[in-house]
């Protein structure tokens, strides 16, 4: 397994589709998940460090492990068969429990908890992006900071 960090999320034209890139630690593969409007409003919400009126599916969880005294060790992306992501959410007991990658991703940026990728995974879809190349991923990162949750035209209720 091989730590990732989350660069963030964007939308990919012209299809429209959000996509949430994570950036191998320690390594120059990057990992682009194609994922759902409600799915990167949340992620995008964790990240700027936003809270919602009211609490998203994804606080809501992180409240009740909270309430529970559970705690979210790690997430893990374990698979890729026929293009769809697998994941899985580890806990301190050591159970694992399976989920979208979306979810366990916007689940462990709220609770701090880190995100590991599989080799199998990053080797079938990982992108190289060496260090010359560097400056796209900084073009990227500077259209992140410029996007809101709510250019992803979801409706957080």
């Amino acid at each position: 397994m091989n730590e990732l960090d989350v660069v963030g999320v964007r939308v990919e034209m012209p299809s429209n589709q959000p996509i949430v890139l994570l950036r191998e630690v320690g390594g120059d593969r990057y990992l682009p998940i194609w994922i759902g409007p409600g799915e990167a409003t949340a992620i995008a919400f964790a990240q700027q460090g936003m809270a919602p009126p009211r609490p998203l599916t994804h606080d809501l969880f992180k409240d009740v492990l909270e309430a529970l005294g559970q705690e979210l060790t790690e997430v893990r992306i374990t698979d890729l068969r026929e293009g769809v992501f697998y994941a899985e959410l580890v806990f301190a007991g050591g159970v694992e429990v399976s989920a979208r990658p979306s979810d366990a991703i916007a689940l462990a940026l709220r609770t701090g908890t880190p995100i590991y990728g599989s080799d199998g995974v990053l080797d079938d879809a990982g992108i190289a992006i060496p260090d010359e190349q560097e400056d796209e991923v900084e073009k990227f990162r500077e259209f992140l900071d410029q996007i809101s949750p709510e250019d992803f035209g979801t409706n957080s209720q």
